[in-house]
């Protein structure tokens, strides 16, 4: 492989992480291309397991560079906390292996605040959010009331926007909320204690990423979420609040011109979802309860309770549409050994009508799934190193997923640690 992205098919959760970490070996360059500290990647390694956030999955692999782009919402707060962490189970974290967009903004103090309020506000008509500060992040990059990482360089004219940014944003603190305003003291506090820290770490990584070109490198993007919290083609309102999809690496990257040749979505043998929204494959009670445990499904930044359903080839077909996959990693086939029967949603109900196609957003909440169900293989298969290995109904399943979304699995998850995978030719 060349350039690749990883991306996710489905709400995220997929198991993102543990591919990239897996495949890296192949590459010199991850790159987090959108999104922020409001999900989390787990993997697992050699070296202990990981809940990462904003750091690229990348980064537990020596020699590997990783780079935050322009697309992400750099959280200088969260970031450091979590380079302690990772450094913490013997992870060199240097500006020789990361490096952070000059053009990267940054995640103010006052965007948490904001988000939490909102949700607040909203009560019962919440979006889920996890109160990181996503949404009001994005607005104001949008409004261009943000602050680029860049700017820590120039300290007298970042002192001059952040003093005309305060201003504004009190207004709607106190004005809409009611909440206390932020003073110059408390954001010079923020940039002390967090901003300025990252300060070695920010660079020019546009022209990095010019350089590693001329020079062969093998170059991979990696997203956070999945398909259907894209701002423009997922779930909306009930999505995150950047671009989840393959499409938008190159920009949100810092090298706009660069050219992807594979992309690998990763899908997960069942559904999951965290937060709140239309999930038409969903699980309820106990099987739903004994789904999630099987397969230890808490958020890895929250650790709230994901929604657990049957897999829902409607809206991973539509996916791996909007993704543009040219193949597909399934994650966490293990986790269904205990299934008797194997529940899959292949169609919808809407309206009365039978239906292949994902429905617009508003239609959502009142499809119904048709559901199917296969045969369980009820042993182990998480020693299974090649496709041969495993039982025939667990290859039935994967190969009817194949047929359904019409794109290659290549890779199939039975367990989580790094080399519990299986690989198939496409």
């Amino acid at each position: 492989m060349s350039n690749c992205a990883v991306v996710g098919i489905n709400w995220g959760d997929e198991g993102k992480g543990r591919m990239v970490d897996l495949l890296t070996e192949q590459y010199d360059i991850v790159i987090r291309f959108q999104g922020g500290g409001n999900a989390g990647h787990t993997v697992i390694n050699d070296k202990g397991k990981f809940a990462l956030h904003l750091l690229p999955s990348g980064i537990l692999r020596d020699g590997v560079v990783n780079i935050l782009g322009n697309g992400v919402a750099m959280d200088p707060e969260n970031l450091l906390k979590e380079i302690g962490q990772v450094t913490e189970k013997g992870v060199s974290i240097t500006p020789d292996n990361l490096k952070i967009s000059d053009r990267a903004s940054l995640l103010l103090p006052w965007h948490r605040d904001m988000d939490e309020l909102e949700e607040q506000r909203l009560a019962d008509k919440k979006f889920g959010s996890t109160k990181q500060g996503i949404a009001p992040f994005y607005s104001d990059k949008y409004q261009k009331k943000t602050v680029l990482a860049g700017e820590l360089f120039y300290p007298e004219e970042l002192k001059e926007h952040l003093k005309d940014l305060m201003e504004w944003k009190n207004l709607t603190l106190t004005k809409i909320y009611g909440a206390k305003p932020y003073t110059e003291e408390m954001i010079d506090e923020w940039l002390e204690s967090y901003a300025n820290k990252l300060k070695p770490f920010i660079t020019d990584t546009g022209l990095y990423l010019k350089e590693a070109q001329k020079a062969g490198k093998r170059i991979m993007f990696e997203a956070q979420l999945g398909s259907l919290r894209d701002l423009d083609y997922g779930i909306h309102p009930y999505t995150t609040s950047s671009n989840t999809t393959a499409a938008y690496a190159p920009i949100g990257s810092g090298f706009p011109g660069a050219k992807i040749d594979e992309v690998i979505g990763v899908v997960k043998a069942y559904s999951t979802c965290v937060g709140e929204g239309p999930f038409v494959c969903e699980m309820f009670g106990a099987p739903a309860d004994e789904l999630r445990e099987a397969g230890g499904e808490y958020g890895a930044k929250t650790g709230r309770p994901r929604r657990v359903g049957a897999l829902d080839i409607v809206a991973t077909r539509y996916g791996v549409e909007v993704q543009a996959a040219t193949q597909i990693a399934l994650t966490k086939l293990d986790v269904l050994s205990y299934m008797d029967k194997i529940p899959v949603c292949i169609h919808y109900i809407v309206n009365g009508e039978k239906t292949d196609r994902f429905p617009f957003p508003t239609a959502l909440k009142d499809a119904k799934p048709v559901i199917v169900y296969f045969d369980g293989w009820k042993c182990d298969i998480s020693k299974c190193k090649t496709w041969d290995e495993l039982p025939e109904q667990a290859r039935k399943y994967v190969e009817f997923i194949e047929k359904e979304i019409e794109c290659p699995i290549t890779y199939v998850s039975v367990g989580a640690e790094r080399d519990s995978i299986i690989l198939r030719t496409k």
